[in-house]
């Protein structure tokens, strides 16, 4: 919007006899719900939600099409901004998106866009998931929430909760990469060093994707090496094996 805003300040400056039509595009990440918005028209929701470090933050995501359509961006609720200074992608978490996604849901929303960019998470979308229901178990079958770091601990997935949640609600989620979920063009590879892991964590949550995704195939086969799949820390897949998402 800001970008927009300048070139036709300057557009105006030189030719003033010029007429500018601004339409604002995003990529998924930051920017997405307010360019969707003003596109649109809609009204945007804020409220608390867990930050991808565990603190509480304000976020937000948008309603359009009389209120029958959520648009959210990831990075809203577990963004890179958000940590700056102390990244660290084995225990941040994406808990907040699927707060976001469920308050939208709550409110009866037929459709729900997610757009996934500028992440600074790799727990493979499992936070969301957590928040919406999903159960995750270890091996002395307790309950907890997977980080990027505990990804391995994972024994037992139960989606019951979740899909009874979301019934009825379709989830499409606006992606612009084909990495797969794990390997030499991985989630952990191509975007862990820019959310803070150096070569050693790299490995390690490669590892654990590995394991998630083994996981993930026994309910869609296939996604981990889906197209896009590695988006957003593991997202792309988590979010299609977990809750029915579809990628476009």
């Amino acid at each position: 919007l800001e970008i927009c805003d300048i070139m036709e300040g300057q557009l105006a400056r030189v030719f003033p006899e010029c007429q500018a039509v601004k339409l604002p595009i995003a990529d998924g990440g930051e920017g997405t719900v307010e360019a969707m918005l003003s596109a649109s028209g809609g009204e945007r929701i804020e409220l608390d939600v867990t930050g991808p470090d565990g603190r509480k933050i304000r976020s937000f995501y948008g309603l359009i099409n009389d209120g029958t359509t959520a648009v959210i961006e990831m990075a809203a609720a577990a963004g890179l901004p958000l940590v700056r200074g102390h990244e660290d992608p084995s225990v941040m978490t994406t808990y907040g998106v699927g707060q976001l996604i469920l308050d939208a849901a709550q409110r009866g929303v037929d459709n729900i866009l997610l757009g996934l960019g500028g992440s600074c998470t790799n727990d493979g979308g499992c936070g969301a998931a957590a928040a919406l229901g999903v159960i995750f178990t270890d091996a002395n079958s307790r309950q907890f929430i997977p980080s990027g770091g505990s990804l391995k601990k994972i024994c037992a997935i139960d989606l019951s909760p979740a899909k009874e949640l979301l019934k009825g609600v379709s989830i499409r989620i606006m992606c612009d990469v084909d990495n797969p979920l794990y390997g030499p063009r991985g989630a952990a590879y191509i975007f862990g060093p820019q959310k803070g892991a150096d070569e050693k964590m790299v490995a390690m949550l490669d590892s654990g994707l590995v394991h998630l995704g083994g996981l993930l195939e026994k309910l869609c086969p296939g996604v981990s090496d889906m197209p896009g799949a590695g988006a957003a820390g593991g997202m792309g897949a988590g979010m299609t094996a977990m809750l029915g998402a579809h990628l476009v």
